[in-house]
C-alpha cells in the first residue's frame, strides 16, 4: 500500500478534526433534510407551488451534505482523496451545483413570501416549475464551466475534498469568480434584503411580526460570506499567503449552511412545518392564515 503523507500545515490531529466536523454536520444536514424532502412526498397537502421551492432547495442541500461526507470519508478513512482526478472534477462539480442552486433558491423563496404575506398573489405551478428548471439548468452550467476550462476545480488544502481551484488566480479565475460573485452573492443579497425589508415593513403595519425577517440572509453571508471574501481575496492576492487550516476552515462552515437552512425553511417555516410534524407523528396540520391590511 502506498504511504502519503499529509498536506503541509496539516496533523493528523487536524485530519480526524475537519473530518469529524465534516461527518457531523454532513449527517446532521442528510438527516434533517431527508425528512423535509420525504415530508413533502409523503403529505398530499404540502405539495404546493411554494413548499415545492422549498423541497428543491432541501435536494440542493442534502446534494452538498453528500458531498461533505465523502469528504468525511476521504479525511477519516485515507487522509487523502483516493479516486483520482476524475473523481475529485466530479465531486467539485457536485457541489458547486448544489451550492448555485441552494443560493438560487434562498432568493426564490425570498420574492415568493413577498408575495404571500404583502401582496396577497399565489404563486402558481407553472411558474413554480418554470423557475426551479431554469435555476437548476444554470447551476448545471455554471458548474460545468470549470470542467471545460473556465476555471479549474482541484483540491482543497487538506486535499480530501474539491473545489474551484482559487490559488492560480489567473484570468480565467478572476473572469468566473467575477461572474459568480454578481449572479449568486450579489443578486441573491439584494433580491432577499429588499424582499425581507419589505415583509418586516408590512408586519410593522399589523403589528405583528410572524418571524425574523433579517435572519435569512444573515445565516447566508455568515456560512457563506467568509469563503466568498477569500475568494475574492484570491483574485488580488496570494491565497496561499492564507494559513491552510483558514482556507480550510471556511469551506467547512460552509457545508453547515444546510443544516440552518432547514431549521428556517422547513421547521421553521409555518406553511411547511405542519407537513413535516404530520410526516412524524401522524397528526393532521391546518395551513397557516396570512392576516391581509383592509384595502388590500
Amino acid at each position: 500500500m502506498a504511504a502519503y503523507t499529509l498536506p503541509e500545515g496539516f496533523s493528523d490531529f487536524d485530519m480526524f478534526a475537519f473530518g469529524s466536523a465534516l461527518l457531523v454536520g454532513g449527517l446532521l444536514g442528510f438527516f434533517l433534510n431527508a425528512i423535509s424532502i420525504l415530508a413533502y412526498i409523503s403529505v398530499k397537502q404540502m405539495r404546493t407551488p411554494s413548499n415545492f421551492l422549498v423541497f428543491n432547495l432541501a435536494v440542493a442541500d442534502i446534494m452538498l451534505n453528500i458531498t461533505g461526507l465523502i469528504a468525511a470519508y476521504a479525511s477519516l478513512f485515507y487522509s487523502h482523496w483516493p479516486w483520482g482526478q476524475d473523481g475529485c472534477s466530479n465531486h467539485a462539480f457536485m457541489g458547486m451545483t448544489a451550492v448555485l442552486a441552494s443560493i438560487s433558491f434562498l432568493a426564490t423563496i425570498a420574492w415568493d413570501r413577498y408575495h404571500q404575506y404583502v401582496t396577497n398573489q399565489k404563486l402558481f405551478w407553472s411558474t413554480a416549475w418554470t423557475i426551479s428548471i431554469v435555476i437548476w439548468g444554470l447551476a448545471i452550467f455554471w458548474a460545468a464551466v470549470p470542467l471545460i476550462g473556465w476555471g479549474v476545480y482541484d483540491f482543497e488544502p487538506m486535499r480530501t475534498c474539491c473545489t474551484l481551484d482559487y490559488t492560480k488566480g489567473d484570468k480565467d479565475y478572476i473572469t468566473y469568480m467575477g461572474a459568480l460573485t454578481v449572479f449568486y452573492l450579489i443578486f441573491p443579497a439584494y433580491v432577499m434584503k429588499s424582499n425581507y425589508d419589505a415583509i418586516h415593513t408590512y408586519f410593522k403595519k399589523i403589528n405583528k411580526h410572524r418571524w425574523n425577517t433579517s435572519l435569512p440572509l444573515r445565516v447566508m453571508l455568515f456560512c457563506w460570506g467568509p469563503y466568498e471574501i477569500m475568494c475574492i481575496y484570491a483574485c488580488f492576492g496570494n491565497a496561499k499567503l492564507v494559513s491552510p487550516k483558514l482556507r480550510m476552515l471556511l469551506p467547512v462552515l460552509a457545508k453547515m449552511n444546510p443544516i440552518f437552512n432547514v431549521w428556517l425553511y422547513s421547521f421553521g417555516n409555518e406553511f411547511y412545518r405542519g407537513g413535516v410534524w404530520q410526516f412524524l407523528t401522524g397528526q393532521k396540520f391546518t395551513e397557516p392564515v396570512v392576516v391581509k391590511l383592509k384595502g388590500r
